[in-house]
């Protein structure tokens, strides 16, 4: 992925537990460390799911939640 000053950064998608629009992509990791990148959340999901397939995971499924969080 890449990072909005254009640096590219690796993220390990077994770590990844929410990917929100707020209005730039934010990704959140499992130990609460964020990161902002230039990818959309489709962008970021479909990685994620090339990932899977990659490493053999093909029944997994990359799920889109339409929630809005209030606040």
């Amino acid at each position: 992925m890449t990072k909005l000053n254009g640096a590219p950064v690796n993220i390990n998608a077994l770590f990844i537990e929410t990917v929100e629009m707020v209005p730039d992509t934010v990704v959140t990791l499992t130990n609460g460390k964020k990161f902002v990148v230039r990818e959309t959340m489709d962008e970021v999901a479909e990685r994620v799911t090339a990932f899977y397939r990659q490493i053999g995971l093909t029944a997994v499924t990359v799920r889109q939640s339409t929630e809005v969080a209030d606040g």
